[in-house]
């Protein structure tokens, strides 16, 4: 079996890269080349779209000390909107690519930016690892489960910087709602609340079509299964589709369950997961995926995190459409990543702490950049390292597998396999379409 065979290849690369990890600290921080000394980084940043965009404005609104050397997207036109952006802030251009192996052959680049489709992250981050530069992977970093634990141990391997793009775990907001949870404020905490109620709306199946001029869309499939062009299949609703993406719960889901474990304090894998879901709303939509599913995560110690997406509301749950709930012996704290915070307190709820009126709103994304930017310059920890995404992104897998497969399935923490369950442990693992696949030697 695939699976049998990836996860042997993965222990043996575990084990050795223990090895090679002390001689790999020996590697400096940036610009050391030839004596050469700056605090001026150099990016190459891969996929040009949706959230690349933000993150470009973020670095010319904040005047980062750092200079965009490529701009890489299968898309022309994705690249000549981020050059626009990019106009006036640096004294050279960027060069342009739709082969990310362009600019990791670069010795100049320091660090990748990766926000490309879910199936594309792991195979440009190990390469880019490989090659020496640190990475920072929009979310979720893993396709598949068995991606996490490969990540992590590359970064061990290469001794490299990976901040994954939980842009929520470096705001003010949750720095101090963290003090308070420290604190003990809630007493012990026992379950942690995440949910997405958000209004969708039914997107009808359309024909497939000609590949818009100049998109290079077999690079665009890359790792996945060969298919025609289809609109519905590219920018944006690319989501829809378990062949690239990890539909609502891996998409807005995500943010909402990486806080969840945060604020339970979660360091472990769930011993148990069960999911359920399907069409509630949507009929005759294009995804793969349910338009609604709740699941429920048992970790080993009896505490839960409940998982639900409701796309029926616009309302929200307790004032947001995103958000959590941490409940605990003394009371509960209500935390949004929208940037808020509420804690109700006792047996009648008293009303607690909240965020203060100064960083209300405060989503943590320029602060969660600047913390990788000097991560990379100083070789100092980072909020979101690939082994904290994995227990994250995990549940998003564990979560979509429950609900392909039984509903209900026992998960084994320590070696990360679901028990006795074939079909599920297929799961954690896909094929990859050659010759876009991981590489070989990881």
């Amino acid at each position: 079996m695939a699976y049998q065979s990836n996860r042997r290849d993965f222990l043996k690369r575990s084990s050795q890269a223990s090895a090679v990890l002390l001689a790999a600290q020996t590697l400096g921080g940036v610009h050391c080349r030839a004596g050469e000394k700056s605090s001026t980084l150099r990016l190459g940043l891969i996929g040009c779209g949706s959230i690349m965009s933000h993150h470009i404005r973020g670095l010319v609104r904040r005047k980062e000390d750092v200079t965009v050397e490529w701009l890489c997207d299968v898309d022309p036109q994705q690249i000549e909107k981020s050059a626009d952006v990019l106009s006036g802030f640096q004294a050279t251009p960027p060069k342009q690519t739709q082969k990310y192996e362009d600019l990791l052959e670069d010795d100049r680049v320091d660090a990748c930016v990766i926000a490309t489709p879910h199936h594309w992250h792991a195979p440009i981050a190990l390469r880019a690892m490989q090659a020496g530069k640190d990475v920072y992977v929009e979310k979720p970093i893993s396709h598949v489960f068995n991606e996490g634990p490969l990540l992590a141990a590359a970064a061990r391997k290469y001794n490299r910087v990976v901040q994954q793009g939980s842009q929520m775990r470096s705001s003010p907001v949750t720095k101090q709602a963290g003090k308070l949870l420290k604190a003990g404020i809630l007493g012990e905490i026992k379950v942690a609340r995440a949910w997405t109620a958000e209004t969708r709306s039914v997107v009808t199946p359309v024909p497939d079509s000609t590949t818009p001029q100049g998109v290079d869309y077999d690079r665009w499939l890359g790792p996945a299964p060969q298919r025609p062009f289809n609109r519905h299949r590219f920018h944006l609703t690319w989501r829809m589709y378990r062949d690239y993406a990890n539909g609502e719960i891996g998409d807005d889901g995500i943010h909402d369950l990486d806080m969840a474990t945060w604020g339970l304090g979660i360091e472990s894998l769930p011993k148990q997961i069960t999911a359920r879901g399907g069409r509630m709303q949507l009929h005759g939509h294009a995804s793969d995926y349910p338009d609604n599913m709740n699941v429920t995560y048992e970790y080993p110690d009896g505490r839960l995190i409940v998982y639900e997406n409701y796309p029926f509301t616009a309302y929200g749950m307790h004032g947001f459409d995103n958000g959590n709930v941490f409940y605990g012996t003394e009371g509960y704290m209500v935390f949004s990543r929208r940037g808020a915070f509420s804690v109700f307190l006792g047996s009648k709820g008293k009303p607690g702490p909240t965020e203060e009126k100064s960083i209300r709103g405060q989503r943590g994304y320029g602060e969660h950049m600047r913390e990788f930017l000097q991560a990379v310059r100083e070789r100092t920890p980072v909020s979101a390292p690939p082994e904290t995404a994995h227990r994250s992104c995990a549940l998003v897998h564990l979560g979509d597998i429950a609900y392909q497969v039984d509903g209900r399935l026992d998960f084994d923490p320590q070696q990360e396999t679901f028990l006795a369950n074939d079909q599920a442990n297929r799961l954690l693992d896909k094929q990859y379409r050659s010759p876009y696949g991981l590489p070989e030697d990881i």
